[in-house]
């Protein structure tokens, strides 16, 4: 019974990271036919709210929540959080796919449902991994990490196919997929999932919260401002709105620190950071996080811009960025369970060195393409960053969570999954169909 029960708690927290992250990047394909949906245009600058807030509003609350919900998980109950947030994101799905509305009234409908679909999301992605700890033995849980681990990230890669197959035949679909599987995994989860960890009631701490919400808000929401031009300079980091920003999100987080040094129960449990093996692989993760955001985030924009060079239309180019960037989804679902049950038996270090090493070499490799390049190569080297992110990414994160006392698992779990999410911009802002 305990060697079947680990497999259906890594099957339905595999399930729900799968669909919390594929929402983070499903809707960024989809934008422009959402936006055409609502009959609103998102580059007016009376509008541009709306286009800001449908990309950030998801990821800026799961980033915010996410290590209060782990710590809440570890206080009343990590299966108990869990399942509340597969109930909230599967009824924010089905409202997001209704919306009846059009015009300003419609796009701050769905701003205000991806809020909170986002803490639904949060809910999952704080306490998933502590569930999977909890349920498998210590030498089997890097291969479950690891499978759990690299499948969150496809997720963000699969997103984009998806978003490109279903948004031009109807934006309501973007959202309504996400609902039977959602049910199905709600109604799962409350059925076979089991409470492995001990709860320990305490006081939340509301200021430490707040002061991190707000801090993390304005670091996110000042970047996404100061990559958009400003004046007449290509980018904002000079503006008086971005500077004011960032100085009073350095203020809310030196406060957080302060009052996160003197609580009696922290939210963010600073204590952590004396586990050598948690701190450099959260430092590792966020790092690599950066790096693969960038990647990202730059060949979505690149790809959609060189393709209708090559006979493709604007109307297609979505689809085809996110098809042409499967190499990389494919590497890392080949290396993440693989490198994850490796490094049970020979550890954690070798897999996570070498695949940030091997990372390195593809992104020198893509710097030194041609503009002429054939896909192929291209192909090749997405294949070897994925190959080496994947090796990376499964025994650092079960490094990171066995390095954890049981007890603090949550907010250990919760305390490394903000530096994974980064805000984004509209891909096809500059296109004829954003």
């Amino acid at each position: 019974m305990q060697d079947r029960y680990k497999w259906i708690a890594l099957s339905n927290c595999t399930l729900a990271v799968l669909l919390a992250t594929l929402d983070a990047s499903i809707t960024l394909i989809a934008m422009p036919d959402i936006f055409r949906g609502i009959h609103l245009d998102p580059l007016v600058p009376s509008n541009s709210f709306y286009l800001l807030w449908m990309i950030l509003g998801y990821l800026v609350v799961s980033s915010v929540l996410i290590v209060s919900l782990g710590r809440l998980g570890d206080m009343y109950g990590r299966v108990r959080i869990y399942n509340l947030g597969f109930v909230i994101y599967t009824v924010a799905s089905l409202l997001l796919a209704v919306d009846w509305m059009t015009g300003q009234g419609g796009a701050l409908y769905l701003v205000v449902l991806r809020v909170v679909q986002g803490i639904g999301g949060a809910c999952l992605l704080a306490n998933a991994a502590a569930i999977i700890t909890d349920a498998f033995p210590a030498n089997q849980r890097g291969m479950a990490l690891g499978i759990n681990n690299i499948v969150g990230v496809s997720g963000l890669f699969v997103g984009l196919v998806l978003g490109g197959l279903l948004a031009p035949i109807d934006w309501r679909l973007v959202f309504l997929i996400s609902v039977p599987v959602g049910l199905f995994g709600t109604v799962w989860a409350y059925l076979k999932l089991e409470e492995r960890s001990k709860p320990r009631k305490a006081k939340i701490d509301w200021w430490g919260n707040v002061t991190f919400a707000v801090g993390l808000v304005l670091v996110m929401v000042s970047v996404t401002y100061g990559i958009r031009p400003y004046g007449g300079a290509p980018t904002g980091w000079t503006s008086p709105r971005v500077l004011v920003l960032l100085g009073c999100a350095a203020v809310s987080l030196i406060g957080f620190l302060i009052i996160e040094s003197r609580v009696a129960e922290p939210m963010f449990r600073l204590a952590l950071f004396r586990i050598r093996a948690f701190t450099f692989g959260t430092l590792s993760t966020f790092l690599a996080a950066v790096a693969r955001g960038g990647l990202m985030f730059m060949l979505i924009i690149w790809l959609q811009g060189i393709w209708p060079e090559h006979g493709y239309s604007f109307t297609e180019t979505p689809l085809w960025a996110g098809i042409y960037m499967l190499p990389l989804t494919v590497g890392m679902l080949m290396a993440g369970p693989l490198s994850g049950y490796l490094s049970d038996r020979f550890g954690a270090r070798p897999f996570a060195t070498g695949g940030m090493i091997s990372a390195a070499v593809s992104f020198g490799l893509l710097m030194l393409l041609p503009t002429d390049f054939s896909y192929p190569v291209f192909a090749a080297i997405l294949l070897l960053n994925g190959i080496s992110m994947g090796m990376f990414a499964s025994p650092n994160r079960a490094a990171v969570m066995n390095s954890l006392p049981a007890g603090d698992r949550g907010a250990g779990g919760g305390m490394t999954r903000p530096s994974r999410t980064r805000p984004r911009s509209c891909p096809s802002a500059s296109s004829s169909r954003c």
